[in-house]
């Protein structure tokens, strides 16, 4: 893995010509195509099968990169029984006419996506929808688009700018999976059955990040863990009058407030268990300090803060901290915990005079990359349930979990061809960022394949609010980061 590849191995030039134009030409309307589709994970749509949706952007996908005729492409759409389907295409390895100097490699690439989606949300401007795209200076609007429906696209157009310039490559596979907004459970099962099929991965590709700013490469060099599950507190069988009960009856939201105590302190939102915490090493610290020197205040003002009219001044909600380092590690190696939806709670409209019977939460607990999730699953139910405030019913029932994600070290050949890359592009070095979202793929490859390097990059740059109103996709950023996956691969020595 010591091999140096040739500087001029891509005419960096060509390659972002030709991407521009299958963006400008194609990708763009492929994706606004997609984008129309609510093809929603299926923690979000339990008839996912019989609605349809995944199978229509799984079948769209799978044509499209048939009719790109991609020289030595073989695709297949792969269905276990139950499970949501995935997308795998093979690429053999060529020994490239324009690089004489260079035989084939025998190694594989695997560049991975997914194109399930989040649910609609609430709050988009009133001239965007989740499935209405827009595209607009740049961006294209609507849910998915950017986490992650474009990597298929990018994918190959990457691979025909390698076909176009008639340079070696290793052996490329895709595997295009439709459960990650769900946790990846279908995914393991996929990987099993394709293990012998998948080769001797020597690099990922993974496009389902996000970038610090759209002005450089990014390279995510860690994700966080995750436990999700809803949390009820239980007073009474039915609602009752609150004139008659309240005062007698312990109101179910008073009791959820003291069960999550157990959990969060509510004055700084940090979490109290210490198993929940970890150390950062001391590599990814030096790194979170050449980020946050380079990102600064962005790191926090890129969030669209509630404000309140003073007068003269405006009052703008504070973040947690405005130290630049600091909000690094708190978004990618603290522990957090966010309330992501209620139940028992009825709308304003329909509130009447009435002690609920019940209160749900459900719970998204971001954990830091070393803490192991099965076990954090376990400590958390145990937690919230035991001895229960005037002995209520308190249940915790857990629904997914991922362990997070360091990366390897990175091997000499890989630092280099993304500075080249990022240089190439974007006229500045790759940067290096910790990412506070969940990929669990990466922590299967990563044991599956330990001699890999992992490129884990994407588009989710500053106002791009994946999983939120307003999602876009930064397309001039895309074109780049096509162009710079195409010159990485180039360079993987043979």
């Amino acid at each position: 893995m010591n091999v140096r590849v040739p500087e001029s191995a891509l005419n960096a030039a060509q390659a972002l010509s030709q991407v521009s134009r299958a963006w400008d030409d194609d990708i763009v309307h492929r994706l606004e195509d997609y984008i129309r589709i609510p093809a929603k994970s299926p923690a979000f749509d339990a008839d996912w099968a019989r609605n349809g949706f995944i199978d229509t952007v799984v079948q769209n996908a799978a044509a499209w990169v048939e009719a790109q005729k991609v020289d030595g492409l073989r695709l297949e759409i792969i269905r276990l029984p139950g499970r949501t389907p995935v997308l795998f295409f093979e690429v053999p390895a060529s020994a490239g006419a324009a690089d004489t100097g260079r035989a084939a490699s025998t190694q594989t690439v695997l560049m991975y996506g997914h194109l399930d989606k989040q649910p609609e949300f609430s709050g988009w401007r009133s001239d965007l929808g989740p499935w209405t795209p827009k595209y607009e200076d740049g961006k294209l609007y609507g849910r998915g688009g950017a986490d992650d429906g474009y990597a298929v696209y990018a994918s190959i157009a990457a691979i025909a700018a390698l076909k176009n310039q008639q340079l070696a490559h290793p052996r490329i596979v895709g595997l295009i999976e439709t459960c990650e907004e769900s946790g990846s459970y279908d995914l393991l099962p996929y990987i099993d059955a394709l293990r012998t099929r998948l080769g001797e991965v020597a690099l990922v590709v993974c496009l389902d990040s996000g970038a610090g700013n759209y002005d450089q490469l990014w390279l995510t060099n860690s994700l966080r863990g995750m436990v999700s599950g809803v949390l009820k507190v239980e007073v009474l069988t039915e609602g009752v009058h609150s004139g008659d009960a309240s005062g007698l009856v312990p109101s179910s939201f008073r009791i959820m407030r003291q069960v999550l105590d157990r959990l969060e302190d509510s004055a700084s939102g940090r979490l109290l268990p210490a198993s929940f915490h970890c150390k950062v090493p001391a590599d990814r610290l030096a790194q979170a300090r050449a980020t946050a020197a380079i990102l600064g205040d962005a790191l926090h003002q890129r969030f669209p803060w509630a404000h309140v009219d003073c007068g003269d001044t405006t009052r703008f909600t504070l973040p947690t901290t405005t130290d630049p380092l600091q909000a690094l590690l708190n978004r990618t190696w603290a522990p957090t915990l966010s309330v992501t939806g209620a139940e028992g709670l009825p709308d304003f409209k329909n509130a009447g005079n009435v002690l609920r019977p019940y209160t749900a939460f459900k719970l998204s607990l971001r954990l830091p990359p070393l803490v192991d999730a099965a076990s954090a699953v376990r400590q958390l139910k145990a937690l919230l349930e035991d001895n229960a405030p005037y002995q209520a019913r308190v249940t915790f029932e857990g629904e997914s979990s991922a362990t997070g994600w360091n990366a390897p070290g990175a091997e000499p050949w890989f630092e280099q061809a993304l500075n080249a890359a990022s240089q190439a592009y974007f006229g500045a070095p790759c940067g290096h960022i910790g990412q506070g979202g969940t990929i669990p793929l990466m922590n299967m490859l990563s044991t599956g394949f330990p001699k890999a390097q992992m490129m884990v990059c994407g588009v989710l740059g500053p106002k791009s609010n994946a999983h939120g109103p307003n999602e876009f996709l930064h397309v001039p950023y895309a074109k780049k980061l096509t162009a710079a996956v195409a010159q990485v691969i180039a360079r993987l020595p043979a």
